[in-house]
C-alpha cells in the first residue's frame, strides 16, 4: 500500500478530514479534502462532522482551526512550520503591505506592524516588467501582501481564493501569478485549458513545504502534533473571527 492510500485508509478510519493551504507542495494539495486559503479552510472544517482535523499549514492556520472548532482534535503535521510575521504578544499583528493596501482601500489609517511576508517581499517591480515583456497578453494577478510598488501597477490584487475565484470566471487565457508559486498547481488543476506564470521563481515559502506526505501519513498515525491554544485565548479569539466571518463589506 502505498502513502496516498495509507493516508485515505487512516483518514476514513478515524474520521478525518485533510485540510491543505494554497502553498502547499502539489502532491500534498492533491491528497486533500479542502484546499484553500487559511480563514476559508478553517471555517469549511467547522462545518464537517470530523473528529480529526489535519491542517497542512502553518501552525497558527492550525491554531486558527482549532478556535473555530474546539471540540475536534487539530494536527499539524510538522509543528515548525512557523510564520515570520507572527509574533506571540501581540493579539493581531497584520502584514505591513496588507495593511497598507487596505488603508488605501478603506481610507483608514493604522498604526502598522513592520511585519511582512519575507517571500511575497522577494518580488521586485521589475519582475513585472520582465514577466510582461515574455508573456504580452497575460494579466498580472498579486496577493495584497506585496509591497506597495507590486500592488500599484499589478492588473490586479487579490487574496490566493479571490485569485481562484477570479481566474475561473474570467475570459482571460493566460496570467501572471505574483504569490507563492504553489497555488499554480491548483490554478493549473482547476483551469486547464489556460496558462499560468510565476511573476517569480524567489517566492517560495520554506515553511509551507516543510509538509510532505510522509508527515501527513505520520500525523494520522501517531495522532501528532496536536495543536491547542488556551481556552481564555480561545473564546476572545473566537469573537473577533467570527466578526470576520459575519462582515459583508
Amino acid at each position: 500500500m502505498d502513502l496516498v492510500e495509507k493516508i485515505h485508509r487512516l483518514k476514513k478510519e478515524k474520521n478525518a478530514v485533510i485540510l491543505a493551504h494554497n502553498y502547499q507542495l502539489p502532491e500534498v494539495q492533491d491528497i486533500a479534502d479542502y484546499v484553500g486559503d487559511s480563514l476559508g479552510l478553517s471555517i469549511q472544517a467547522s462545518k464537517t462532522n470530523a473528529d480529526i482535523i489535519v491542517f497542512c499549514g502553518v501552525y497558527f492556520m492550525a491554531e486558527t482551526a482549532k478556535i473555530l472548532s474546539p471540540e475536534k482534535m487539530v494536527l499539524i503535521p510538522d509543528r515548525k512550520a512557523g510564520c515570520p510575521m507572527k509574533d506571540d504578544e501581540i493579539i493581531f499583528v497584520p502584514d505591513q503591505y496588507l495593511a497598507h493596501y487596505i488603508s488605501t482601500k478603506v481610507g483608514r489609517d493604522f498604526i502598522l506592524w513592520k511585519g511582512y511576508c519575507p517571500t511575497h517581499v522577494k518580488m521586485l517591480p521589475e519582475d513585472i516588467a520582465l514577466q510582461r515583456t515574455l508573456h504580452k497578453d497575460a494579466e498580472v494577478i498579486v496577493h495584497p501582501e506585496c509591497p506597495a510598488g507590486i500592488t500599484s501597477i499589478a492588473d490586479k490584487v487579490l487574496s490566493t481564493e479571490g485569485m481562484c475565484n477570479y481566474i475561473k470566471a474570467s475570459k482571460a487565457r493566460e496570467f501572471i501569478i505574483g504569490t507563492e508559486i504553489g497555488i499554480i498547481h491548483r490554478l493549473q488543476k482547476e483551469n486547464p485549458g489556460k496558462l499560468f506564470y510565476p511573476l517569480s521563481e524567489r517566492a517560495t515559502c520554506p515553511n509551507m513545504k516543510r509538509t510532505t506526505l510522509e508527515k501527513v501519513l505520520w500525523s494520522l498515525e501517531e495522532l501528532g502534533f496536536e495543536v491547542t491554544v488556551p481556552p481564555d485565548i480561545m473564546n476572545k479569539a473566537r469573537t473577533c473571527l467570527q466578526r470576520m466571518i459575519d462582515y459583508k463589506p
